[in-house]
């Protein structure tokens, strides 16, 4: 028997010996399967899962959960926690339970009832969750740093856990501590990726990427919302042969200096787009750098198309402004001196008797003023300072009451056409002028149309909002308009064409065979009435004008019958003149006085104020330019009211931008009279003036 003692002793030190080597070379068999782990899983729940079988295989593990830290907050969280008796635990910050004992010492923790106890009785940890006979946990270090703890525990006499499992832990959770950081990492990278490919492909420019050749090798979502072609179809293609030809020269200039290392200055380029459309890009461009190496090129294109046409209809906008203020200038001086003119040529006449030879000579001036007055009219149409007078008006009875007329302006060889919604709505404007623009229009259809064809008018509701307006419409305030289209199949326009169409004096007509004023008139009249007018035209595809009128409302009364004027009466009224150009009053006052009325005269309000002082009658009435050196006509009348309460007030004045109109619409309960007038037309007005109730 002694000599069998040492031969099991013998025997049994190397069945120990071969036990531990069957657990190192599963503990290293376990390093590398976690290692393999990290590649083969597709995130950090199922790592941890796998981390989990890896163990269990290793030694009893049923209840097993891994924490993990985040410094920057404090806080802990249970990313992966199987227990039998408690649930996963929500993040906290980091408290006193045993999990966060193992973070803070960053040391294993072998802990029984009566350690935990220890523990617990001196401060270090506090008693939570259901008490486990054995807790084991390892600290999982990665880079010197704890990122988190390993735990498995047993709430059963018939497993227990020793310095053994202890051990084997210790050995797997540096394995552990790094798969978990690269998987981590990994979801990191990847969740920075996603977001980045979800802003550049949210973004609303174009985003390039371009091999050191100048080949496409990446594009965001923006590339096919702008050009229409999807993405793919590019990669590996140059970029150059997305540009406009014509701009393919200065593109390749430009990548030249940016691989020389130069930045270069911002371009403007134009892209071609599936549907054959040109888009204007405005680019920027930087080169991706290794090494000090250039490696590629990035770019950003922002499409400015719609900001050009945007900034186009701007200038062109100020340009009409500043011609229009001009126009009216003009015109208002024309006013005065047209009427000296005219109204002199009509005194003539009536001095005259009717076989006076010198009656053609005279009625030859008359005509040629009103001719120059209608251009005033026009200009001041366009210019917006002419004096409307809004009502509100049935669209479709202008167009209907104006039909015998267009039928014989636009000839027998075009066809006349008109859609009138039945149910349109009025709009507030002077029918006299909407009508103008119908005439107006319907010329420039007729010339366009020299061998026939057919002008359509059409009427409708609409309900414009700010998502369903074409580019060039977008400055249309969103709201209830009525539309009118007036449709040609003429020869149409081109963009050159297009682009001055409503500047005055413009034409496409034979020389002196027009003005240039129609759509110029046009569009003063719409502009001045709350209104939009646009229109779309190629060249041998007709052309067609939208006019957006505001809709109200009010419902229109009926039209009424036009009648012939009366001849104006005489008068014995005294009236106190005030006009600061001597021409004007001068034929004012001779007109006036020949109707049988007593003037006053004066050519500013001082010295009307005066005037009136001095006469002890009644005044019957006021007429007075608005526009004047000193004070204002408005001013004037306001002061003789004070003084003689009864006496009427007649307005005249060239143009609108004075004190008794606002943007071109006479003030309710004033008389006004137009520059230039005619003795009739101011005996008119005068006496309509002094029957008026004050």
């Amino acid at each position: 028997m002694s000599r069998a003692t040492p031969r099991r002793r013998a025997h049994g030190a190397a069945a120990e010996a071969a036990s531990e080597r069957r657990r190192a070379e599963q503990r290293q068999a376990a390093t590398y399967r976690i290692a393999e782990a990290v590649n083969t899983t597709r995130g950090l729940d199922e790592l941890l899962k796998t981390i989990h079988e890896i163990v269990g295989e290793l030694m009893p593990a049923k209840n097993f959960f891994i924490a993990l830290q985040d410094p920057a907050t404090e806080t802990v969280t249970w990313p992966y926690f199987v227990d039998e008796f408690d649930p996963p635990p929500p993040p906290r910050r980091l408290g006193r339970g045993l999990t966060e004992y193992v973070l803070r010492s960053g040391r294993a923790a072998l802990v029984t009832p009566e350690v935990e106890r220890a523990l617990a009785a001196s401060g270090e940890v506090e008693l939570t969750g259901e008490p486990a006979l054995d807790w084991l946990g390892v600290p999982l270090i990665a880079e010197h740093r704890v990122v988190g703890a390993l735990v498995v525990q047993s709430y059963t006499a018939g497993m227990r856990y020793g310095e053994r499992e202890l051990e084997l832990l210790r050995f797997v959770s540096t394995q552990i501590a790094l798969a978990i950081e690269r998987k981590r990492r990994e979801e990191a990278l990847q969740e920075s990726e996603e977001q980045f490919r979800t802003l550049v492909d949210g973004l609303r420019d174009l985003i390039f990427a371009l091999a050191p050749d100048g080949t496409v090798t990446a594009l965001n979502l923006a590339f096919e919302d702008i050009t229409g072609w999807p993405r793919d179809q590019w990669l590996g293609k140059p970029f150059v042969e997305l540009l406009s030809p014509d701009d393919a020269p200065h593109a390749l200039a430009l990548l030249a200096q940016v691989l020389r290392g130069q930045q270069p200055p911002t371009a403007q380029l134009r892209v071609r787009t599936s549907q054959g459309e040109d888009r204007v890009g405005e680019f920027h461009t930087s080169v991706q750098l290794r090494d000090g190496e250039i490696v590629g090129i990035l770019g950003i294109v922002r499409d400015i198309t719609d900001r050009l046409r945007l900034e186009e209809q701007l200038r062109q906008a100020q340009k009409m402004e500043a011609v229009g203020r001009l126009a009216g200038g003009v015109a208002h001086d024309f006013n005065n001196l047209l009427t000296a003119i005219s109204s002199y040529s009509e005194l003539l006449l009536a001095d005259f008797a009717p076989g006076d030879p010198r009656r053609a000579d005279v009625e030859e001036i008359r005509k040629a003023t009103d001719r120059a007055a209608a251009l005033t009219r026009q200009l001041l149409a366009f210019s917006r300072r002419q004096v409307l007078q809004p009502k509100v008006v049935d669209l479709n009875a202008v167009i209907v009451g104006a039909e015998k007329l267009l039928r014989r302006l636009i000839g027998e060889d075009i066809a006349l056409v008109t859609r009138l919604d039945p149910a349109l709505g009025a709009v507030k404007a002077d029918a006299g002028q909407l009508e103008q623009v119908i005439m107006n229009l319907a010329v420039n259809a007729r010339d366009a149309m020299r061998t026939g064809g057919t002008l359509t008018l059409e009427t409708e509701n609409v309900v414009i909002a700010a998502t369903t307006l074409a580019t060039e419409e977008r400055i249309v305030a969103p709201g209830r308009y009525v539309l009118l289209r007036v449709r040609d199949t003429g020869t149409g326009m081109d963009a050159e064409t297009r682009r001055h169409l409503f500047e005055p004096f413009f034409t496409t007509r034979d020389k002196g065979k027009g003005t240039g004023l129609g759509l110029a008139t046009v569009y003063g009249i719409v502009k001045q009435s709350g209104g939009f007018i646009w229109v779309d035209s190629e060249p041998g595809r007709g052309a067609r004008f939208r006019i957006y009128l505001p809709r109200v409302d009010e419902v229109a009364p009926p039209a009424e019958p036009r009648t012939a004027g009366a001849e104006p009466a005489a008068g014995t009224e005294t009236i106190l003149l005030v006009e600061d150009e001597d021409a004007v009053r001068a034929v004012a006052r001779e007109s006036l006085r020949r109707r049988g009325y007593q003037v006053l005269e004066a050519s500013n309000a001082e010295a009307a104020l005066e005037a009136a002082a001095r006469f002890a009658g009644h005044i019957g009435l006021l007429l007075t330019d608005v526009v004047m050196p000193g004070l204002s006509g408005r001013a004037l009348a306001d002061r003789l009211a004070a003084q003689r309460p009864g006496t009427r007030v007649l307005y005249m004045s060239g143009y609108t931008d004075d004190a008794i109109v606002q943007h071109g619409v006479l003030e309710p309960g004033l008389s006004f009279l137009q520059k230039p007038f005619t003795p009739d037309v101011l005996a008119q007005k005068v006496c309509e003036a002094l029957d008026r109730l004050p």
